[in-house]
């Protein structure tokens, strides 16, 4: 076994770090910033889980195996920061592209055996008091899914690999030299491995030429609220909820395990330097109000408690890049904001690959969401 190097702290990253480790590699580990990085992508209180993804089976069946990697990872730890909540998908068209993701998603939620509810509009509203359910055309509930606590789950990770014996080094990196699996510092050291792994989420697209046109930047606004009070008891028994307007969108993450009620906008910015302040101004909250409110009944008696942004790193066709970038050098990015779910299971696949030439192969088209790849990547 050799030594590897990973640069990014966050949960690709550290789940590589874990994968590493279990298999008798020597690893270390550098972030720019404290762990955890308070402006990485993962360091939030939520990231979600679930089966849904429209015509993507790829994807769909690797949340099987994610489930099953994170029981690993969540025996490892000592700790479960994860709440099963279940998945309301919700759509206001009949028309593409948004009912093609509902019927999609059918079929292959259902080709796979995967429990799914149909509900009808008028459902809703006796199911869901706190939704508004005018104008929703479209809707199915599936009981598996629910949110994982990301910045839990990150810090726990990270304590647990420094206490197995993993090394952190905390430094910016300011190049990387793939052949030799280097990497320049900000303050002009050099650090090498047998193999470097490069997880540097926003980060990367600046580090790496290879990226360049495929990977970017996106500045992604966040808004926690606090429901009206007779509002809060449902909303505590809430399922997470995608909408899938055509009129924009957005996401909704219960207030589960002490968290708050959290709303995101589905679109991407494909804008923005990842080491910008985090503040959201009150155009961008707004215009997220303005996707979430008039889903929610009595949504002006809403009071924004938090705004703020995060980063993504976006692919265009929203496919992971996880491939060699040389026989030392593996790059992990593009995860446009729904990576954190898979974080183990490509931590272990990635690990499996070094030094295998065929897994390595595989690697990247499995990690791309193409399903015929499953039986030669997932370790």
């Amino acid at each position: 076994m050799g030594n590897v190097l990973v640069l990014g702290a966050g949960i690709m990253g550290l789940s590589t770090a874990w994968a590493l480790d279990a298999a008798g590699h020597r690893v270390t580990v550098v972030e720019q910033d404290e762990r955890p990085n308070p402006r990485g992508s993962s360091v939030d209180d939520h990231r979600l889980i679930r089966h849904a993804y429209g015509a993507a089976t790829g994807y769909m069946r690797m949340v099987d195996q994610a489930y099953e990697a994170w029981d690993a990872l969540f025996d490892a730890i000592g700790e479960r920061p994860y709440a099963e909540t279940g998945v309301l998908a919700l759509g206001d068209s009949g028309t593409a592209p948004e009912a093609d993701w509902f019927a999609a998603s059918r079929r292959a939620l259902r080709s796979d055996r995967h429990a799914i509810e149909d509900l009808s509009p008028g459902r809703l509203g006796s199911l869901f008091p706190w939704l508004r359910a005018d104008g929703v055309s479209d809707a199915f509930l599936t009981p598996r899914g629910g949110v994982l606590m990301a910045r839990r789950i990150v810090t726990a990770l990270s304590r647990w690999l420094e206490r197995r014996g993993v090394h952190f080094i905390q430094a910016r990196a300011a190049g990387i030299d793939p052949a030799r699996a280097e990497l320049r510092l900000s303050d002009g050291r050099r650090i090498a491995g047998d193999q470097l792994v490069v997880a540097a989420g926003p980060w990367a697209p600046r580090l790496l030429s290879e990226l360049s046109g495929r990977v970017v930047p996106s500045r992604q606004i966040i808004v926690y609220l606090e429901p009206p009070p007779e509002q809060r008891e449902a909303w505590a028994r809430a399922p997470m909820v995608l909408d899938l307007s055509e009129q924009g969108g957005f996401y909704a993450v219960p207030p589960v395990a002490g968290t708050g009620l959290k709303i995101g906008d589905h679109r991407f910015s494909c804008a923005g330097d990842p080491d910008d302040p985090r503040e959201a101004s009150a155009e961008e909250r707004d215009t997220i109000l303005a996707l979430a409110l008039p889903r929610l009944r009595d949504g002006e008696s809403y009071r924004v408690l938090e705004a703020r942004a995060c980063y993504y790193d976006v692919e265009a066709q929203e496919r992971f890049v996880v491939e060699p970038l040389s026989d030392r050098c593996v790059v992990m990015s593009g995860f446009s904001g729904h990576g954190f779910k898979f974080g183990p299971v490509l931590g272990r696949a990635v690990a499996s690959a070094l030094g295998d030439a065929a897994r390595m192969e595989a690697l990247p088209r499995w990690a791309a969401g193409d399903a015929a790849q499953e039986k030669d990547v997932a370790a």
